[in-house]
């Protein structure tokens, strides 16, 4: 398994690979802000518009592969604002269900922290579905919990669920 960095014409050129890894964990009932079934042209659609945030250096989006085949991603947000350049926010985490359990989460999420603390970034944050398996992942790898917001976001059926927002202070590595 390589974790590589995609840059905004890789990202446009593995859509539709990236949009059969989204598909699949929506479908498969991860809540990263679509509702299933979830349509493989409008999964495609949705990487090919994160080319441009990436070509600005606004975002940051890693690919785990199996062969060629992308079996995870994450991504961070990078700030905009010059109060804000010293923190980001770790996004679209996800596994392929065929790739879980071997400890891609861990390095997709290690891969990105070790980026952000390169980059200068100090504090990373993220939000995730509370009671979610990605809550054990977030808090076996140091991040601290923040708090809870009730109601917060549709999971993939469409009912509403908590979100619990997390963060990490890093070291500048740079």
């Amino acid at each position: 398994m390589i974790v590589t960095r995609l840059d905004a014409a890789q990202l446009l050129d593995r859509a539709q690979e990236l949009a059969e890894l989204l598909v699949d964990i929506v479908n498969g009932g991860a809540s990263v802000g679509f509702l299933a079934p979830l349509d493989p042209a409008e999964a495609a659609a949705w990487w090919k518009e994160r080319a441009a945030a990436a070509a600005a250096g606004r975002l940051a989006v890693w690919a785990a592969l199996d062969g060629d085949r992308p079996v995870g991603t994450v991504s961070l947000a990078l700030p905009d604002k010059p109060n804000s350049a010293h923190r980001a926010e770790l996004v679209k985490l996800m596994v392929h269900r065929s790739a879980r359990g071997r400890g891609l989460g861990r390095t997709l999420l290690t891969t990105a922290e070790q980026a952000a603390a390169a980059a200068g970034i100090t504090l990373l944050h993220l939000d995730t579905e509370t009671d979610s398996p990605a809550e054990r992942l977030y808090a076996g790898a140091g991040w601290t919990r923040a708090g809870v917001i009730p109601d917060y976001a549709a999971d993939p059926g469409g009912v509403l669920r908590g979100t619990t927002l997390y963060y990490k202070k890093l070291e500048r590595t740079q």
